[in-house]
């Protein structure tokens, strides 16, 4: 006990060891911009056990919040997460890090700019590092930033608590935090197109009904004001409802006035094809699924800002998965969207 004891009072004076309880319990570290809005996203993100804000990556010890402002310390402003790995996987905050900020632009995020609000992994042991490198790669890979990632990876060194006074900033002054980038940017990088698939024609006939085999396979088209989800206000979102594939999301849904379900954006923008549609005496653009194939309704350049878009779809072409069963139904990867984290811009620093 003494050992242990003597052991943690060396950690605790280096600023970094075993700052969070013992048990089965891992540490991640992220580096992405305000390390306010940052802890403040991944604090709600179910399984995250304790969250606290710092310094990390720099040379610079015992280093201050004031002393990061110029840059020369070499320390990143970041937040280091204690997790239970049977609730969050690893992956998951890797998937979440990587939708909540922009990781293409070089020392800067938003407002925000220097090497102390660049973008970094700190890896915590080499399974972490060979997940954090694959997981790059697989954002890289998937087209969902334009741009190239600059994101670092590096390894956990000395995490530097800042003062209390910034610890769960976000708690302490509410509605400061807007995670804009999480809704705007499409899930590619967190799915697995192998895991939907469209069904033979004869088990479709079973499992949809004559409106939706109607709808999906022969491009037919639902009465409005008469189908499901026109109306529908509940949090979630929206799957193809042959293959499962995710679609949309009840935060980017409104009331057009047409008695059909709209949105102003897709979930996930790689599961759409679109396709010139001359049917009808006109040109229109028909939005489809990926992978199912399945006829989803049209979108239109009509709609409200910030998109101006509509995409006017067919109730009986998705499946509405409500927040509170995203897990068990296999979508807990956006259950984050529907915290109830306060509105508002960043506020500077």
């Amino acid at each position: 006990m003494k050992t242990n004891f003597f052991l943690a009072a060396i950690f605790a004076l280096a600023g970094s060891g075993p700052a969070f309880a013992a048990g089965k319990l891992e540490t991640a570290t992220f580096a992405a911009g305000c390390f306010w809005g940052t802890e403040e996203f991944f604090r709600k993100i179910p399984g995250v056990v304790d969250t606290r804000v710092g310094f990390t990556g720099g040379t610079t010890a015992n280093v201050k919040y004031e002393e990061t402002h110029d840059g020369h310390t070499g320390h990143a402003e970041s937040v280091e997460i204690q997790f239970d790995p049977a609730k969050v996987s690893y992956e998951h905050l890797l998937d979440q890090f990587f939708k909540m900020h922009d990781p293409t632009t070089k020392d800067r995020q938003g407002n925000d700019t220097g090497s102390q609000y660049r973008s970094a992994i700190f890896y915590h042991g080499e399974n972490q590092k060979a997940e954090a490198i694959a997981f790059k790669e697989r954002v890289e890979k998937s087209g969902a930033w334009k741009k190239p990632i600059v994101t670092e990876i590096a390894e956990a060194k000395v995490f530097w608590p800042a003062d209390e006074s910034h610890q769960k900033y976000l708690i302490k002054h509410p509605g400061g935090y807007d995670n804009h980038f999480l809704r705007d940017l499409s899930f590619t990088a967190a799915a697995d197109s192998k895991e939907f698939k469209k069904p033979a024609r004869e088990e479709l006939m079973k499992k949809l009904s004559k409106e939706q085999f109607h709808v999906t396979q022969e491009n037919g088209t639902e009465m409005p004001f008469k189908n499901e989800f026109w109306h529908n206000k509940e949090e979630g979102i929206y799957v193809d409802v042959v293959s499962g594939e995710p679609l949309f999301s009840s935060l980017d849904k409104y009331d057009s006035g047409t008695g059909w379900p709209s949105f102003t954006r897709p979930l996930v923008k790689e599961n759409l094809v679109e396709k010139t549609d001359r049917e009808m005496f006109m040109s229109r653009t028909e939005v489809r699924s990926k992978h199912a194939d399945s006829h989803l309704g049209h979108v239109f350049n009509d709609g409200p800002q910030p998109t101006g878009l509509r995409y006017c779809m067919n109730s009986a072409a998705l499946r509405f998965v409500s927040k509170a069963t995203l897990s068990e139904a296999g979508y807990g990867q956006y259950a984050a969207l529907f915290s109830n984290s306060p509105s508002g811009a960043t506020p500077k620093k």
